[in-house]
């Protein structure tokens, strides 16, 4: 075991010399020498982070859970216009994760890519909060359920939507680096800390939750009363928060060095794989593959599997190479490791698990759109009381917390018991798969509510919030499933994006997730433009018209649940399909292919 020599004085005793171990999988300290496990790392580091990530999801989620009804409140849109800009709002925080995870993996590091990008995270909030109060909420206390406000110049608009983009980049640079860099805290190597790495994604998802309560019930509640002003500056003082809090951990940190640009190695695969097409290979020759030196590989060398053959001609020495070897020559467009060759097969194989999480996503964002404007149009009011529509998904959140609890300390060890294994219960993307199916029920719950809110409705309102005498509390079925599928989904998509995912991108693979989410608003959007196109021709009011109660808001529930449905047939084929990758390790125990 690598180690380090400690000199000590003791009273009473001799000078003595102790070893302190170091980790085993390569994490340096922050003066890039081997990492001390003892001295930096674990759970120390761990709560740090689980700390600022609840902080600045609070700031997120102060922004975000109430930003459907600041846009339709406050800047005058209808109800598909803002669920559209919001469902492009938030794709783009996540598009903006690939571009956080592109540089932590190449050149920055994950600890300083997560310093730079939250405080442009804090830049863009305090500039929200500043034409909140200069500008936007003309006359003064407009914005809330009944005061309008003052019709906006253009550059007003302009620099409302250059700050929450701002907001974008910031959460969006951070996210997947701050879940690695959680991750990277965490020897994998070892057998007790490796346990430790596995249960910090569990949480991670419940600080991320845990810190939208708070967002998602005062500050929600202050925003639903038109106090925007205060909700937002109270969002820009946490995310400062969690940004000092961030910089005071600098010292327990362990990190990764990044590994340079990844697209060159793609490239290099690609182009090395074309040249060598013509080349007859023996049809069993794993001998004649160039394994390449500890130096050629990102952080733990990848061994070789079968699939994708093609690609396995990039590391083929042919007569050339082994001529070009003999004079000292190496061309990485020519001959490339084996290791580099498998990064790309990983990334292959990953893609269609992530192309299946999209749809999910599509689910998952109604919980930011159209709940919301639902929940709007159902009473809301507990004796004079009146609860933010937006509020509701505060009981995502406690089912989120109840369903970490339940799936980590009853259902795993129960699954681990009917499978006699000591170590796992479900696989990740078994998980992923019970996801999806929860996914389904949510969305026909959410579609039942809205047939009996519908039949409870006044179809002629003028001002139609509230204007449905179903209780909001019967969206907690469809709220409660939403969380539960979470849990086994995107804690589940967490663990195995980072797990599979090459250790020169890891950044990467947690983008992956932050990606698969984007593209989910995206799609939301497309889903609904379609939908208001094809369902308004003839002068019909339309599934989603601004008369929520004139619409079949029930009809694109029942549509999702569908389309979730299919999507859950072809996610099982992808899973049956895919192999785990199998890398060199110095622990006891190899990586176990992954089943569903």
């Amino acid at each position: 075991m690598a180690g380090c020599l400690k000199f000590s004085k003791k009273e009473g005793k001799s000078d003595e010399f102790e070893e302190c171990s170091t980790t085993l999988d390569g994490t340096v300290d922050k003066h890039g020498k081997p990492a001390i496990r003892d001295r930096t790392g674990q759970w120390v580091a761990g709560f740090i982070i689980l700390l600022n990530q609840g902080l600045a999801t609070l700031a997120f989620f102060g922004v975000g859970v109430n930003l459907v009804l600041f846009l339709t409140r406050v800047l005058q849109q209808d109800n598909a216009e803002a669920a559209n800009n919001v469902s492009k709002w938030t794709g783009t925080v996540y598009i903006f994760s690939l571009v956080g995870a592109f540089l932590s993996d190449s050149y920055w590091g994950r600890y300083k890519t997560c310093a730079v990008f939250q405080l442009i995270f804090v830049l863009g909030l305090a500039l929200l909060s500043l034409a909140s109060n200069l500008f936007l909420l003309k006359p003064n206390g407009c914005g809330d359920r009944t005061t309008k406000c003052q019709p906006h110049s253009g550059w007003e608009v302009w620099f409302f939507y250059i700050a929450i983009y701002l907001i974008a980049l910031g959460n969006g640079g951070y996210q997947p680096n701050i879940a690695t860099f959680g991750a990277d805290q965490f020897d994998e190597e070892d057998p007790r800390e490796g346990l430790s790495k596995v249960a910090f994604f569990s949480y991670f998802y419940l600080a991320l939750n845990l810190g939208s309560l708070f967002s998602n019930t005062i500050l929600g509640y202050f925003e639903d009363e038109g106090l925007w002003a205060l909700g937002f500056w109270a969002s820009t003082a946490s995310a400062f928060a969690a940004l000092v809090l961030f910089l005071c951990g600098t010292s327990r940190y362990r990190h990764f060095k990044p590994s340079g640009n990844p697209l060159s190695r793609f490239s290099q695969v690609i182009v090395a794989a074309v040249k060598k097409s013509r080349v007859e290979m023996p049809l069993s020759g794993e001998e004649n593959l160039y394994n390449g030196s500890n130096k050629e590989s990102y952080g733990r060398k990848m061994l070789h599997s079968h699939g994708f053959k093609f690609l396995d001609r990039a590391a083929y020495i042919s007569s050339r190479d082994s001529d070009d070897q003999q004079k000292g020559v190496h061309n990485r467009w020519q001959l490339c490791p084996v290791s580099q060759v498998e990064e790309v097969k990983c990334i292959l194989r990953l893609l269609p698990i992530w192309l299946c999480t999209i749809l999910y996503s599509v689910v998952f964002t109604q919980m930011a759109s159209l709940f919301v404007e639902q929940g709007a149009t159902m009473n809301c009011k507990i004796s004079n009381f009146q609860i933010p529509p937006a509020s509701m998904s505060s009981f995502d959140i406690v089912s989120v917390a109840i369903f970490i609890f339940l799936y980590r300390r009853v259902l795993d060890p129960i699954v681990a018991r009917i499978k006699k294994t000591s170590s796992r219960g479900l696989t990740e993307l078994q998980r992923m798969g019970v996801g999806l199916v929860i996914a389904i029920l949510a969305m026909l719950s959410a579609g039942i509510v809205e047939c009996y809110r519908l039949k409870y409705a006044k179809k002629d309102c003028m001002h139609c919030e509230g204007s449905s005498s179903l209780s909001v509390f019967w969206q907690v079925p469809q709220y409660a499933l939403i969380g539960a599928s979470e849990v086994f989904m995107y804690v589940g998509q967490l663990e195995f994006f980072n797990a599979q995912a090459p250790d020169g991108l890891k950044s990467f693979g947690s983008a992956l997730c932050m990606t698969s989410i984007s593209l989910g608003n995206y799609v939301s959007s497309l889903l609904v433009t379609m939908v208001v196109k094809i369902s308004t021709e003839d002068h019909m009011p339309g599934w989603i018209p601004r008369n929520l109660n004139k619409g079949h808001l029930d009809r694109f529930y029942f549509l999702l649940a569908g389309l979730t449905a299919i999507d859950l047939v072809v996610y099982v084929a992808c899973a049956r399909w895919y192999k785990s990758i199998k890398v060199e390790t110095t622990a006891v125990g190899d990586n176990q292919d992954v089943h569903v």
